[in-house]
């Protein structure tokens, strides 16, 4: 298939609501429907749905992996990581899932690469729509557990830290499968077990799960991973579908 049909097909599933939902700077993006059977939602995603959490969270991403693996880690080096490793290419068909302030739909835009961004808070959507205003990038109003998007549509998926804000870590990870093709990538960013009482204490008030790299082979059949990098909790994994 090729990628006017794809966009095509992901436009189709996206016009499935009546009214678009309008990010400043962008062309509106349609709404999916909710789904019938919605997940219920984190503290963490909760709190995302916050003008302020939006607003801030840039702000706050720009410094944190520094602050997790106690060695100076900035966007940059996030970013020269990422390029170096997956390699993007313009034309490909990317997915951001949980895109937040957009900070990888922007770096995959800027390779020339077409990148639908979803999150589950329209108060982020805006804010990437003001950051991120490429006419490649297209934001939608989606769960990234469900999308209901078409299966094998993207060359590739990527996942910021939204993993440990989700209510199923596995249900993500699976649906991010579901959607990539045959020799499709998976990107994944998130903060690892370390068994402390702290994760536990963020578990339980927040709603955040934190995964151990182990697990991810048995929630991800049909990939295989590539690359681990783990700098205290802070974990990057590349995964290929085979």
């Amino acid at each position: 298939m090729d990628g006017m049909a794809v966009s095509r097909q992901l436009e189709e599933s996206l016009n499935t609501a009546p009214e678009p939902l309008a990010v400043p700077g962008q062309k509106a993006t349609r709404q999916t429907a909710a789904p019938r059977t919605a997940a219920p939602r984190t503290a963490a995603q909760r709190s995302n749905q916050l003008a302020l959490t939006a607003v801030g969270y840039m702000s706050w991403r720009a410094r944190s992996l520094s602050l997790l693996t106690g060695t100076a880690f900035s966007l940059e080096r996030e970013a020269a990581l990422f390029m170096s490793l997956c390699q993007p290419q313009a034309g490909q068909q990317w997915l951001d899932m949980g895109t937040s302030s957009g900070y990888y739909a922007g770096l995959l835009s800027g390779v020339g690469a077409r990148v639908l961004a979803c999150d589950l808070s329209p108060a982020m959507l805006k804010v990437a729509g003001k950051r991120e205003a490429n006419l490649l990038i297209d934001y939608a109003l989606l769960d990234a557990e469900a999308t209901g998007l078409p299966g094998a549509s993207f060359d590739g998926v990527s996942i910021g830290a939204t993993l440990n804000e989700t209510f199923s870590a596995p249900a993500m990870l699976q649906e991010a499968s579901r959607l990539l093709r045959v020799g499709g990538q998976l990107w994944i960013m998130y903060l690892g077990r370390n068994g402390g009482t702290s994760q536990a204490l963020l578990s339980r008030l927040g709603g955040l799960s934190f995964p151990d790299p182990a697990q991810l082979g048995g929630w991800l059949p049909g990939m295989q991973r590539r690359d681990l990098l783990r700098l205290r909790e802070v974990v990057f994994e590349r995964w290929v579908r085979v």
